[in-house]
This record gives structure tokens, C-alpha cells and sequence, in this order.
């Protein structure tokens, strides 16, 4: 079955397409990358988006600008990978753009907002369309997130030795796994969002991310402000839990580092860097783990990278890559994985990761121009997944 997953995450910077061909065989799902593709939000977008992101207030006029247009752009890119590729596929699974993930006071998600209208994908496309991924886990419970987590539990699970896999994107999440264990995952705190967030508003809009991490790197970590953001009660939560850009953002940002005219921009992406890495490196020593595979923008961060390594000197820290999967398109690939599951009957998340009561089939299904079109059901999980 070819599956399209699409994807943008909480960095919103652009949409990362991956097109797969997946087959079931032996209990195992066996998954190429036919073709992958990213494509730039316009800026015009990308600053309605930011305008409209929590802790701002926005209007229903606005959230309805937002849907069509992220739709929109979503069905554009859809169409650019299947007319570069030459391949049109069976089922596009998009995931939309998150404006909105609620958590109540009791730490449970309570809702979630993706943007990105589906009918503008399969009106362009004449495709059946996968789309509101993430609500039906949290009507059964979950956070709906990490959902990465179920291919991380399908690449790692079957390993003797503790292993984990980290995405560093706007916020970083964290699956953990092994043989002899049930896999847990959740997310750890902010990565790479408060740092695009930092030298966006320095710059006033001029720079949108601290490129190769040269700026962090040049700067001197400030041990007190470091330590106001680590004492953050939301990394004393256990597991399985969710956060986002309505907890770590610009006001937080502020409110501890001081107004943006009083910011040595060095010094405070040094620090934000290493609230990354510290965070990051707490969970990691907690499970014990042997090793951690990383995705996401924040691999290109190297001040990031080479800090993380020097941090864990008792684990092993590995891009994805060395999994047959690049960094940028594992999400992409990973929600073609959900698509083929929710195709099939099964379920697309683990309820030990995700918090949910049981096993659900995920997602909402938009007919193509020929209606809605599935294979029989399968009848049992996979046991693993291998990229071929």
C-alpha cells in the first residue's frame, strides 16, 4: 500500500512529506521511502500562525482563515510530491498543524486543535484523505501524543538493552523500550521552541533560528536563570504526559529572562541550549539507557548535538539515521505507518505511551473522488517494523 504521511510540527515551519510504499509480511511491516519533500510555509502564513498561537488571542474569523489556508497549503504540497515523484498513492495521512493542545488542571488532555481543512487535500488530489490523528486517543483518556511512539516501539522494542528514541523539535519528546519492558513515552519540555523563540523576538522578526547553534555556542550559560526554568513544575509530572507552546512560550520566556532589551541573546540561547540538553539528560539517566536515536530539527543544532553527546557519557547518542530513517522525514513516515494501521483495522498508538484506556484505530476519513477505498483487515498487531 503507498501512504502519504504529512506532517508539521510545533516549530511550524514548513510541511515534511513522506511517501512510502508499506507491506505486512511475517507479523513484521516492512516500509520503503518512495520519495520525501518539504515545503516552506509562506511567511505570510507562517506569521498568521505565530499570531494565532497560544498565549496570543485570536478569533474565530482568524481560525477559520488559518483552516483553509493550512488546508490549502497542505493539498499543495501533497500535489508537488505526487507530480515529482510520479507515484500516486493509496491514502494521504495528514497530520495538520496543531494551534491548540489542551491540558486541564488535572495534567490530562482534555482536547486538541490540528489545522488544515483535509477536503482541500482530496479535492486537489482526488485521494482519500487520513486527518484528525491525535482526537480519538484523547477521548480514550490518552494525551494523544507521543504518537512517533508507536513506530519507535516497533524499530526498538525487540532490543535486550534499554534503548531510546528523541525528537527534538519544537518541543522534545522521549519513547523508551525493550524487551523486557512495557514502552512508555512522553514529552520532556521545550527544545527547540523557546531558542526559535529567543532570537526571533531579539531580532525582531530578522532571524528565525540560531543556525548550526553558532550563536548559543558563543554565548555563557546563566546558572540561575537555568536553574528558574528547571524548577518548572511540569518536569516533576509523571508519565505519560503532554506539553506545548501554551506552557513555553515568548510571555514564559520573559517573565524569568526579563525584557527582550535587557537579553544577552548569546547568553540566553546558551542557557536555553542547555535546558534542552539538562532535560533531556535527566530522563535519559533515569530509564538507563544504552542508547538514544535522535530526530528532528534540533539534530542540526551541532552546538546541540556535540553538548548532548558530552552530557550522557554513559549512553550512546546516535542521529536516526543509523535506523535507515533520515531525521527530517521520520514524522512524515511515521504518520504513513498510523495511516496503514488505521487501513487495516488496528490500532495506530500504545495506551502505555499515550495514556489512553486501550488500543484505538485512529483518524477520520475524507472519501477521495472514488469514495473510500480500504484493504481487508488484518487480524493482529505487527510484532516489528524494518525500513527497507
Amino acid at each position: 500500500m503507498k501512504i502519504l504521511g504529512m506532517m508539521s510540527g510545533t516549530s511550524y515551519d514548513g510541511i515534511d512529506s513522506a511517501l512510502c510504499e508499506i507491506k505486512f509480511e511475517d507479523d513484521e511491516i516492512q516500509i520503503q521511502l518512495l520519495a520525501f519533500d518539504s515545503a516552506q510555509y509562506s511567511p505570510d502564513l507562517r506569521n498568521k500562525i505565530t499570531d494565532a498561537m497560544p498565549p496570543q488571542e485570536t478569533s474565530m474569523e482568524d481560525v477559520c482563515i488559518l483552516d483553509t489556508l493550512i488546508g490549502q497549503t497542505f493539498a499543495d504540497a501533497a500535489v508537488s510530491i505526487i507530480e515529482k515523484s510520479g507515484i500516486k498513492p493509496d491514502l494521504i495521512v495528514s497530520h495538520g498543524q496543531t494551534l491548540f493542545h489542551w491540558i486541564d488542571t488535572s495534567h490530562k488532555a482534555a482536547g486538541t486543535l490540528q489545522l488544515g481543512e483535509p477536503t482541500w487535500i482530496a479535492e486537489q488530489t482526488g485521494i482519500q484523505v487520513l486527518s484528525n490523528i491525535r482526537s480519538r486517543d484523547i477521548t480514550a483518556g490518552g494525551h494523544g501524543a507521543p504518537l512517533v511512539s508507536i513506530l519507535d516501539h516497533l524499530m526498538l522494542s525487540g532490543s535486550d538493552s534499554t534503548q531510546g528514541a528523541l525528537n527534538l523539535g519544537g518541543i522534545s519528546n522521549i519513547t523508551v523500550t525493550s524487551k523486557s519492558m512495557t514502552t512508555v513515552a512522553y514529552d520532556i519540555g521545550p527544545a527547540n521552541g523557546l531558542m526559535d523563540a529567543a532570537i526571533l523576538t531579539h531580532s525582531k522578526g530578522e532571524i528565525s533560528f540560531d543556525k548550526d547553534g553558532l550563536v548559543a555556542r558563543s554565548g555563557k550559560i546563566d546558572g540561575e536563570l537555568l536553574n528558574k526554568f528547571l524548577a518548572h513544575p511540569y518536569y516533576k509530572l509523571p508519565a505519560p504526559k503532554s506539553t506545548g507552546k501554551e506552557i513555553f512560550h515568548l510571555p514564559y520566556l520573559i517573565e524569568h529572562a526579563g525584557p527582550v532589551s535587557s537579553w544577552v541573546i548569546a547568553d540566553l540561547l546558551a542557557t536555553l541550549l542547555e535546558l534542552t540538553v539538562e532535560t533531556v539528560a535527566l530522563e535519559v539517566e533515569k530509564h538507563n539507557l544504552a542508547t538514544l536515536f535522535v530526530a528532528g530539527g534540533g539534530t542540526s543544532n551541532l552546538a546541540l548535538m556535540s553538548r548532548l553527546q558530552s552530557r550522557l557519557t554513559r549512553c550512546k547518542v546516535l542521529n536516526i539515521a543509523e535506523l535507515g530513517i533520515s531525521s527530517q522525514s521520520k514524522e512524515g513516515i511515521a504518520f504513513a505507518l498510523i495511516g496503514f494501521l488505521t487501513a487495516h483495522g488496528l490500532p495506530g498508538q500504545i495506551p502505555s505511551c499515550t495514556g489512553a484506556q486501550g488500543p484505538r484505530i485512529l483518524g477520520s476519513l475524507t472519501p477521495g473522488v472514488n469514495g473510500i477505498s480500504l484493504p481487508d483487515p488484518l487480524r493482529s498487531m505487527p510484532n516489528s517494523v524494518r525500513i527497507i
